[in-house]
């Protein structure tokens, strides 16, 4: 039975998919913060990827300093808010607080950061200006956070800033592509909206770039060019049956599902194929949507899988089944054949013989993401390895093309949204060295 009631209205939908992260009050934010040692060389702002002065905004928060906090958070990163809820915190700040050394619970950093951050965005604090127009135009292809955090970085140093972005909405990954009891559509959606109404960046929607004429009347109109543009759709297992109707990848359904809400129709019974963070997420939403028997199957063991610990631990919480040695061999109409699988010297190998079945009536690909090789394989000069992220200098995040930078999953291959915030700031920095040099 499943452990959750499918939803069927919008109230029921976010019962069903409570925040992870639920928004501290001021009481709450006061007493966690006074527990922080505001230590020397702080552990905790060492493992954060864009180095945020951790102790300094706690101290802000304790003494009730709630616009300097929110100041010290976005002077390093960009996307504060949507970084406070959706990292794995548990992984990095939180992870290196040195409380853990003492077997004491963590300081809840993330918790403290969005209440400081969304603290200014409700009541639309103006913590940041445009810097005086310096003349030179720049173009970022794709409102993703990489995108987003070279905007305002760029804009701060006074460049007239162009944003073309393929979909409806901003912020990319944080929208779409997030499980929705990490962040919600109007809490990602609020923060760029704060920061584009300070910072004054335009926004194209619906505004793919994909073909060389596009590209071309870009690099004629600004002065440098920034690609931002992510990962593509679900890549292919290149297995019989995988176009069937009855097949979706983890991407377009967690998008979707974030799109739809309730509306979204999970079937009874599920499996979802993969190991990383992607597939856990695809797990635990089909659960939370009411699906009777979700199973997640992975052709590693538990061990080589590539999700964080608690990212498991929360889906089988949902309520799913974990298979391991497991690789698909066949979809049908009916569900995934499999077989079984070992590793002898290092090498996977299939266990001849030892094929099952299950049965389904929804096949979610948690298979990675295929990159965007088509569109950058049209810009001169740009280099790209061997599976198709661009190559750049990780000094100031140049490509082979000098006219384009670059930064985010499209160089990383797929990373957090606090890496991509941390390369597009990087970028902005090495595009106004090279414009100025």
């Amino acid at each position: 039975m499943a452990e959750y009631k499918r939803p069927a209205s919008e109230l029921e939908f976010e019962e069903n998919f409570a925040q992870k992260k639920p928004l501290m009050n001021s009481t709450e934010a006061y007493y966690e913060s006074s527990r922080c040692l505001f230590c020397y060389d702080a552990p905790c702002m060492n493992a954060c990827p864009t180095h945020i002065d951790i102790p300094l905004f706690i101290k802000q928060i304790h003494t009730k300093n709630m616009e300097g906090a929110a100041k010290t958070i976005y002077d390093a990163n960009w996307m504060g808010n949507a970084c406070a809820k959706v990292c794995p915190t548990g992984v990095l700040c939180e992870g290196a607080c040195v409380y853990n050394n003492q077997h004491i619970k963590p300081i809840e950093i993330g918790r403290l950061q969005n209440y400081a951050t969304l603290a200014s965005i409700k009541e639309n604090k103006k913590l940041f200006a445009p810097g005086k127009n310096n003349g030179k135009k720049v173009a970022i292809i794709g409102a993703g956070p990489a995108g987003l955090s070279t905007a305002c970085e760029l804009r701060i140093l006074g460049y007239t800033v162009d944003i073309f972005e393929a979909k409806a909405k901003p912020t990319g990954l944080t929208v779409y592509g997030v499980a929705p009891y990490k962040i919600n559509n109007d809490e990602a959606l609020q923060e760029e909206e704060y920061l584009r109404k300070q910072l004054s960046y335009n926004v194209f929607y619906n505004k793919a770039i994909n073909t060389p004429e596009q590209l071309k009347e870009i690099e004629s109109k600004y002065d440098a060019i920034f690609l931002g543009v992510g990962l593509g759709p679900t890549a292919s297992l290149g297995i019989p049956g995988e176009a069937g109707i009855n097949v979706i990848g983890a991407v377009e359904f967690i998008e979707e599902l974030r799109m739809k809400h309730h509306n979204v129709k999970v079937p009874s019974k599920v499996v979802v194929i993969g190991g990383g963070n992607t597939a856990m997420d695809a797990a635990s939403e089909s659960a939370r949507m009411g699906a009777d028997e979700v199973t997640l199957a992975y052709r590693r063991d538990k061990k080589a899988m590539g999700a964080y610990k608690f990212e498991y631990e929360l889906a089988m919480h949902a309520g799913v089944k974990g298979l391991f040695n497991t690789s698909p061999v066949e979809i049908t109409s009916k569900g995934v054949k499999f077989i079984k699988t070992q590793e002898l010297n290092g090498k996977l190998e299939n266990i001849a013989g030892s094929e099952f079945t299950i049965e389904c009536d929804l096949v979610i690909k948690a298979t990675g993401q295929a990159k965007m090789g088509t569109l950058l394989k049209q810009i001169n000069g740009l280099q790209l390895d061997k599976s198709n992220r661009i190559i750049v200098n990780t000094e100031n995040y140049q490509t082979g093309n000098p006219k384009y930078f670059a930064g985010g999953d499209t160089v990383n291959g797929g990373a957090e949204v606090v890496n991509g915030a941390y390369e597009g700031k990087m970028a902005a920095k090495g595009i106004h060295k090279w414009l100025n040099k």
